[in-house]
């Protein structure tokens, strides 16, 4: 079987983003990585280029398929700020219908901005999250 293409790395997070051109993909990114932080407890780690994480958990699937990831996390993308919200099965749409403007994917939040969704909601959507990935897998803190 292949292994995840993504892994985590030896990047420093918080230089990765203040690195971003654009102010406001900067911005944003930078407070995500505080918000992160504050709801997790949890240091960040980046997962390959371009993904912030926040804690991991080793999956194996019924069919034998097995690896590690991230627990919850974010990518400050050009096109949009990606938001990684684990489990990507669970029916969150009561807290989504409060968040603001968005699009979802399997697993992923899309939003253009933070200024386009309410911080209050994302934060109790990754808290949700990471609560509701714990009870299926064993979530560990990144600690350096």
């Amino acid at each position: 079987m292949s292994e995840n293409k993504t892994r985590a790395t030896d990047i420093d997070p918080r230089s990765f983003v203040e690195a971003i051109e654009h102010p406001i993909r900067r911005a944003d990114g930078l407070e995500l990585l505080d918000l992160f932080s504050d709801v997790t407890g949890w240091q960040a780690q980046m997962w390959g280029p371009t993904i912030i994480g926040f804690g991991s958990y080793h999956y194996v699937y019924d069919s034998g398929r097995e690896g590690d990831s991230l627990a919850t996390g974010f990518s400050p993308r050009k096109a949009s700020l990606s938001i990684y919200v684990m489990p990507g099965y669970q029916d969150y749409s009561e807290i989504l219908g409060r968040l603001g403007k968005h699009k979802m994917g399997k697993s992923c939040l899309y939003i253009n901005k933070l200024a386009d969704i309410d911080t209050a909601v994302l934060r109790e959507l990754v808290e949700t999250g990471v609560r509701d990935l714990s009870k299926m897998w064993p979530v560990i803190p990144f600690k350096k």
